[in-house]
């Protein structure tokens, strides 16, 4: 398949900038794969797509401030530093702007010395570097401090509050962005559904390189896909093969934990057990889901692997139609933007 083929034209003034004032009053677009039927509603809407048994399953990660604003040691140049992945200790694998200033050894501060990071490996494309860090106290802390979110490029507008950027049940420290199609729920919404006989799961994968790195390939084959860390819980795998057994449908909120439960079938032959590594997986057309019955997602970019994802599940055309749909109402787009269910 070419990337050509999951292209679409979207106008720029549809791309929200800010998130709604509140959360749950976002549009939902319900998208029936087998009935080939949509149907626009609210987001407060989904738990009427939510039977007593399902299991819903969420990604409970938490976006670090991960942005840092520092200078170079030796020039007072400004370095932007993206935090991507912590190896191992203080290292981390970080996206630099401008990399090319960046040499092994070169030292950048933050927030006048209180951070520093030294570069120790500038051998990575695509502007990462690897760089260890030293302070004094705790790093999150510190990182709180002198961190800004790290919203996605195409957000131009500056996020009041820092924590719309988070989902209310952010929990696990890890992710370089938001798992976006959380950002709908409330506790209250999340607690009417719990009302209903719903099960709540958790996973956690936390987000990473990819979210910021577009198809660069026109055969989509030839794609690498970006490695990300997940952890499924003992008590998440026992809730969603009780769910199977009765008949029930595993509801996975946003791509990032349909890659997770995915990943663990396929790692063990269809089976969903604990288990924590990291994932590469790539959900194109012709990919057969062994654990997701639906799901909820925002609208994503034209041309990225999230829309293949969508497309493996509801079918390219039947998508491209409903984005078509989505576009012709003036539906908001990607991360502060509404949502879709795929059932």
């Amino acid at each position: 398949m070419n990337i050509e083929d999951f292209n679409f034209d979207l106008p720029e003034e549809l791309i929200a900038q800010t998130p709604l004032e509140k959360r749950s009053e976002s549009r939902l677009l319900v998208i029936d794969k087998t009935a080939q039927t949509m149907t626009d509603k609210h987001f407060y809407d989904i738990i009427d797509e939510l039977e007593t048994g399902d299991t819903l399953v969420l990604n409970n990660t938490r976006v670090l401030p991960a942005r840092l604003h520092g200078q170079k040691a030796d020039t007072g140049g400004h370095i932007e530093l993206l935090l991507l992945k912590n190896t191992v200790a203080d290292t981390w694998e970080v996206l630099a702007k401008p990399a090319k200033k960046l040499k092994n050894g070169t030292v950048i501060s933050f927030g006048d010395g209180r951070l520093t990071a030294t570069v120790i490996d500038d051998s990575l494309d695509h502007g990462g570097r690897i760089v260890t860090f030293n302070y004094d106290g705790i790093f999150l802390e510190v990182l709180e401090s002198l961190g800004e979110m790290p919203l996605p490029p195409y957000i131009h507008e500056k996020l009041k509050d820092q924590g719309r950027y988070q989902t209310v049940y952010a929990k696990e420290n890890g992710s370089a962005a938001a798992p976006t199609a959380g950002l709908h729920f409330t506790d209250d919404l999340l607690a009417q559904i719990k009302a209903k006989g719903v099960n709540i799961a958790w996973v956690t994968l936390h987000v990473g390189l990819g979210t910021f790195r577009p198809v660069s390939v026109d055969n989509i084959e030839e794609h690498d896909m970006h490695s990300e860390f997940y952890v499924l819980p003992e008590e998440t795998a026992d809730v969603i093969n009780t769910t199977k057994a009765a008949g029930k449908r595993v509801i996975a909120v946003g791509t990032t934990s349909i890659r997770t439960l995915e990943s663990v079938a396929q790692k063990f032959g269809g089976k969903v057990q604990d288990d924590s590594d990291w994932t590469n997986i790539f959900i194109k057309p012709g990919y057969k889901f062994q654990v997701v019955d639906a799901f909820s997602t925002n609208f994503h970019l034209p041309k990225s692997t999230l829309v293949m994802l969508v497309s493996a599940f509801a079918g390219r055309e039947f998508v491209l139609d409903a984005y078509q749909h989505a576009i012709d109402e003036h539906y908001r787009f990607f991360s502060f933007g509404d949502a879709m269910f795929v059932k």
